[in-house]
């Protein structure tokens, strides 16, 4: 073959193999990823090709029990992914990061909220998540292990469907206080103060994703969890305040 038809053939080829790859990239599905609210900033910093429907964990899972259509569910806790994969609703459940329940306050803070059981005074206006809710069963964990619950609870005024409304009360100043995850609070700094939950109460507040069973997608969204469970992803999970995942271990 003559040397400049064998460098068309060759650039020819070249060129059919970059349209293929554009075409198959281009191709790629989409997927649609029920993350708890809480992941609503980092996620799309991990991957920000997917769809996200964001909102409370137990929502989420109730949607996933009814057919709606996902490929990945991330839940800000282990037991409603668990309950979904003992229906074969989803795949064995992973743990992919942890995080830590604090309270917060409005900046002024009106009522001198110092402490969590300053939440037991008259007059206090608290807002939780509902029992269902992921950091509404941690939020009444922490409660109960600290004998407050009933001194507490009297003050709720309201009780939200996922942690970003708590934080959305609070820092708007319609809440005297509220409990919300340690990374949410980090997204309203100088709207909110922090107040840490005393290290013997802090519940064990662990993140577990799991592929979808029904989605039509499996492959790309075991990808896509494999990319939270990267290095990268990991490191974008710590740098939003998240902590890092604690490995199982095998027993021998």
């Amino acid at each position: 073959m003559p040397r400049r038809a064998l460098i068309s053939t060759v650039a020819a080829l070249s060129l059919l193999a970059s349209v293929v790859t554009l075409a198959h990239a281009s191709a790629r599905a989409q997927l649609t990823v029920f993350a708890a609210a809480s992941l609503t900033d980092v996620l799309p910093q991990i991957d920000p090709a997917e769809r996200y429907s964001f909102g409370g964990s137990n929502t989420l899972a109730a949607q996933i029990e009814q057919g709606a259509p996902a490929d990945v569910f991330a839940s800000a806790n282990t037991s409603l992914p668990a309950q979904l994969f003992a229906r074969n609703l989803c795949t064995r459940p992973v743990v992919f990061t942890r995080n830590a329940l604090v309270v917060v306050v409005p900046t002024a803070n009106p009522r001198g909220i110092r402490s969590v059981f300053d939440l037991a005074k008259d007059g206090v206006k608290l807002v939780i998540a509902g029992p269902g809710v992921p950091v509404g069963g941690y939020t009444l964990q922490v409660l109960a292990q600290m004998n407050l619950s009933d001194a507490v609870l009297k003050n709720v005024v309201s009780r939200e469907t996922d942690v970003r409304e708590v934080l959305s009360k609070v820092a708007l100043g319609e809440a005297d206080a509220g409990f919300v995850y340690a990374t949410d609070a980090r997204t309203a700094r100088g709207k909110v103060k922090v107040i840490k939950v005393p290290a013997w109460a802090e519940p064990k507040v662990q993140y577990a994703m799991c592929v979808v069973t029904a989605g039509a997608h499996r492959s790309a969204a075991q990808a896509f969890v494999n990319r939270v469970l990267s290095r990268s992803g990991q490191a974008k999970l710590v740098a939003a305040g998240f902590l890092p995942r604690v490995k199982a271990t095998s027993k021998k």
